[in-house]
């Protein structure tokens, strides 16, 4: 629920850019609508309780789908390319994707703008990583691509997991970042965002320094940051993550995901959970993806 706030504000951001035009804008719209940031995560939510793991297929196929019954949500074209692969060439989504940007496969951040049903369903699971892999190579087979959603999710996971009652240490929150990073890209920004902290950096030189793009190592950091500077307030944590610039919809999207988790919905003001469109059926699958959340045995 966060994250489909956190989606739909930071949408908003691109047209009212400053804090009281958006907040203004917020009192008087009737709807917040979401982008593909969350009609993506709504598909991964479903895969996953049909299928209770990553199956490829049944998650590529999910995807497909809901693109073609709203292939307005504002996609890159990325995915909608890779559905097309598979349907004339008859590859699998992983080998679609990796066929794309000269057999690397995509970078971007649209893996782990998703992630928060993943982080979700397998926040007390030690296969957290490998899931996540699985997850983000359907489209995003980049190593930075896949590596960047899966810190993410264990952003979300850790952020689950913690007691909202205890402050949450930032520093030592990102060392659990680093602790499952496995490029030197992710790693690289990892430490930077530690040096930023620890030096009371404002948000829009640490935006600059971390990056704001489309692509994962250069936005996903940022998000970690936004919650990171605020993370008793989601409110501060959204406004931090969608005001600064760059990719604002999936900035917010992923920023909220980890303070959602983090302070429960609750936190969320009333009035934009109440405004935030399919509220309902984003809601029930949250609550069944935690109630059928994968825990390692003791």
């Amino acid at each position: 629920m966060g994250s489909a706030v956190g989606d739909a504000i930071g949408e908003l951001a691109f047209r009212f850019p400053e804090k009281e035009t958006l907040l203004a804008r917020l009192e008087s719209v009737k709807l917040l609508s979401y982008t593909d940031d969350t009609a993506m995560a709504i598909g991964l939510a479903e895969s996953l309780l049909e299928k209770g793991f990553v199956d490829h297929r049944h998650l590529g196929d999910t995807f497909r789908r809901n693109f073609q019954q709203e292939p307005w949500r504002g996609y890159a074209a990325g995915p909608p390319t890779i559905f097309a692969i598979v349907e004339h060439h008859g590859l699998s989504y992983p080998e679609a994707a990796r066929s794309l940007f000269e057999g690397k496969g995509s970078l971007g951040n649209g893996a782990a703008m998703r992630i928060a049903p993943l982080g979700l369903f397998f926040h007390a699971s030690r296969d957290l990583y490998e899931e996540a892999r699985a997850s983000a190579e359907t489209t995003h087979a980049h190593v930075v691509g896949v590596d960047g959603a899966a810190v993410q999710a264990k952003a979300v996971a850790e952020a689950a997991n913690h007691d909202p009652g205890e402050p949450i240490r930032p520093l030592q929150f990102i060392m659990e970042l680093e602790s499952v990073c496995r490029t030197p890209e992710i790693r690289q920004k990892l430490a930077l965002l530690k040096q930023l902290l620890e030096g009371d950096t404002d948000p829009l030189s640490a935006a600059k320094k971390l990056g704001q793009s489309v692509a994962v190592h250069e936005s996903m950091p940022f998000a970690v940051f936004a919650f990171a500077r605020h993370p008793q307030s989601f409110a501060d944590c959204l406004f931090c993550a969608v005001m600064n610039g760059g990719d604002r919809d999936t900035l917010g999207a992923m920023a909220c995901a980890i303070s959602g988790a983090y302070l429960g919905i609750d936190a969320i003001p009333s009035s934009w959970v109440e405004k935030l469109e399919n509220r309902d059926y984003i809601e029930r699958l949250a609550l069944e993806l935690a109630k059928r959340s994968k825990r390692d045995s003791p």
